[in-house]
């Protein structure tokens, strides 16, 4: 009769861990085609200008949001190309070389290749792109923001060394827009990126994503 209970508790045991495991994995099969759909809905745009505010708290700190006014960038993306003002710099990416303006310093460096993000961070030049590699998948909440349904799917980095313990990025379930990006850190802190500005299909002027050497060493730049 024990042996009987026994293997009755084993049975249960196995199929809530097979449940278990097919759920998950058609919330990770879920959550990946939703952002496959939007990064081929936005990727689609010939251009998209983003407007956002950055946020952060960390409760070991004792840093709450709210305490400190938001940090406020924009970023104008033109398939691999984009100009960013952010944190009180600028950033050139013409495909080929990344140049990022210090204008309190007014300093420049130059380097080959885009931002790699080897530093923990995801840069907004990054937004549709840094998922593909590196992260687990699972569909999170669907909240209501403002009168807005948004979509929230939760990432796990594969790297357990990773300075990024988990990301939620929330997407529009009506237009498959990013809405919000909430990354937790390693250190608790949490950064959240919230696009309050959008706008696509724009018409750009070629000189956006170029740099003007010669307007910046008229401006006393330094460059490196």
């Amino acid at each position: 009769m024990i042996r009987i209970k026994n293997m009755k508790k084993v049975s249960i045991l196995f199929l809530s861990l097979c449940i278990s495991t097919i759920t998950f994995s058609q919330s990770s099969k879920e959550a990946k085609s939703l952002l496959d759909e939007v990064s081929t809905k936005m990727g689609a745009y010939k251009n998209m200008y983003l407007g956002f505010s950055q946020t952060l708290s960390n409760e070991d700190a004792g840093i709450k949001e709210g305490d400190e006014p938001p940090i406020r960038g924009e970023i104008n993306i033109q398939g691999e190309k984009y100009s960013l003002n952010y944190l009180g710099n600028k950033f050139i990416y013409d495909s080929k070389k990344l140049y990022i303006i210090n204008n309190e310093e007014k300093e420049i460096s130059i380097t080959e290749g885009d931002l790699e993000g080897d530093d923990g961070f995801i840069y907004p030049s990054k937004l549709l792109t840094f998922y593909k590699e590196g992260y687990n998948f699972e569909m999170g909440e669907l909240t209501n923001l403002n009168g807005r349904k948004i979509q929230f799917v939760t990432l796990n980095p594969i790297d357990s060394n990773s300075d990024i313990v988990k990301v939620e990025l929330g997407i529009d379930a009506k237009t498959k827009h990013i809405f919000k990006l909430i990354q937790t850190g390693s250190n608790t802190s949490k950064t959240t990126f919230t696009i309050t500005k959008f706008k696509s299909n724009q018409t750009l002027s070629d000189n956006l994503f170029k740099f003007d050497k010669q307007k910046y060493l008229s401006q006393n730049f330094t460059i490196d």
